[in-house]
């Protein structure tokens, strides 16, 4: 793709109108700058680990499990890159642009642009720039997305609604996790009692509704917290009813389901702005 986007603006440079050869002559200064293409292998670094989990919160159909582990292997892996990566992606850069002709800065030379200069700002090496000013500050910045989207909170939220859910038969009911999700998230809304009684109410419910054919093939909180009502189950268990609705409902701090399963399309909106913002401010 690279080489292909070069050839047609050096096309255009010999062969376009005026106007085309002054945009492609611009074009294909930026593209074959060392800034250019280390912020494209940042990028590359960056949405690669980011891309399987990004993929499993966008399917129709979530499964909350398997993409809580995937949230944390994509934290690990973003710490990985940012503690280990830096030697293996500047390699895999300056292969890069030996093999197309872009030049290579001197890593040890003393980095000075307009802005830092007017600013009087302490010098830094062409290294710390590209490190420290791009490289980490843009993992750094993924990384405080990924961790206020996916809270400890919301990620123990999430999977403790798992042992709700009515996929598969409910093959994820857990009484103990139903507890735990009242009493860690919706204490004020349950009394010490209602605490209690809901442990036996749990019983009964384990028994009856994922049994009853009309529970089969429901694969939302939604769809129980309807057909309950429906079938009058909401009346024989009130305090089950009301944690489903408080669940789908109300929001815990700042994390609910609905904005941690958006998470992923505003942390690539974010990256992208990000990367756009480098690009406008070094060109």
């Amino acid at each position: 793709m690279f080489n292909a986007t070069t050839s047609v603006l050096e096309d255009l440079v010999v062969n376009g109108t005026g106007s085309q050869r002054g945009d492609a002559t611009y074009a294909f200064r930026v593209l074959m700058s060392f800034e250019f293409v280390f912020i494209l292998h940042v990028m590359k670094e960056i949405m690669g680990i980011t891309d399987k989990l990004c993929q499993a919160l966008q399917q129709k159909n979530q499964d909350i499990v398997n993409a809580m582990c995937l949230v944390s292997s994509t934290k690990s892996l973003i710490q990985k890159l940012r503690d280990f990566g830096w030697d293996s992606l500047l390699e895999n850069v300056n292969s890069f642009c030996n093999s197309r002709g872009v030049p290579i800065p001197d890593m040890s030379a003393t980095y000075s642009d307009i802005i830092r200069t007017r600013l009087k700002k302490d010098s830094v090496t062409v290294e710390h720039h590209y490190r420290v000013d791009i490289f980490t500050a843009a993992i750094d910045y993924q990384l405080k997305e990924l961790n206020s989207r996916f809270s400890e909170q919301s990620t123990e939220l999430l999977m403790l609604s798992v042992a709700l859910d009515p996929k598969d038969a409910f093959k994820s009911f857990n009484a103990c996790d139903i507890c735990s999700l009242a009493k860690k998230f919706y204490s004020s809304d349950f009394s010490d009692q209602e605490m209690i009684h809901m442990e036996y109410e749990l019983q009964h419910y384990e028994f009856d509704v994922p049994k009853d054919p009309k529970f089969h093939n429901l694969s939302t909180l939604g769809e129980l917290c309807q057909k309950l009502v429906e079938v009058g189950k909401s009346n024989v268990y009130p305090l089950i009813d009301r944690l489903i609705r408080l669940v789908l409902t109300l929001p815990v701090s700042t994390a609910t389901t609905e904005r941690a399963f958006s998470a992923m399309k505003i942390i690539k909106t974010s990256l992208r702005n990000k990367v756009e913002c480098f690009l406008e401010f070094f060109y």
